[in-house]
């Protein structure tokens, strides 16, 4: 029975890695123009999302830049103007959990899609989370 789960699982974990994106697939999405109030709408996203919106700490790491995603077995076609943010909030019992990586997409300003976000739990929007924000030039290092 444990066998068959770990295969389950890595029958799982392959269909989520996507090829590299080339240049013609990033080229074929309107991107829109780049977002000017992006902070703003991040923390709006997040003020109706934490447990406690007021205490998180969100460290905005880079700047907005075009990203586009494949789709996969586990995951929506993404693009738009991306962001990578650290937080640190607060769980249920009013400690600090530790910074975690999310990646917003946004388009007109409005955000399309988030891996990693307080609505995205579990391991695949973390690695994605992970490999956006290196991509982004933000790798992320777990700390204190």
């Amino acid at each position: 029975m444990q066998r068959i789960a770990i295969l389950v699982a890595a029958a799982l974990l392959a269909g989520c890695e996507a090829p590299p994106v080339t240049k013609e697939e990033m080229s074929s999405v309107d991107y829109g123009p780049r977002p000017t109030r992006w902070q703003e709408e991040i923390r709006s996203y997040l003020g109706i999302r934490l447990t406690d919106p007021k205490s998180a700490i969100i460290e905005f790491r880079t700047e907005p830049k075009q990203m586009y995603q494949r789709a996969t077995d586990v995951r929506d076609r993404q693009w738009g103007w991306a962001t990578c943010v650290w937080i640190n909030d607060k769980n249920s019992y009013g400690a600090y959990d530790g910074f975690y990586p999310m990646t917003v997409f946004l388009r007109d300003e409005k955000i399309v899609a988030v891996n990693n976000g307080p609505d995205d739990f579990g391991v695949i929007g973390a690695t994605y989370a992970r490999r956006q924000c290196a991509e982004l030039g933000a790798p992320f290092t777990p700390r204190p």
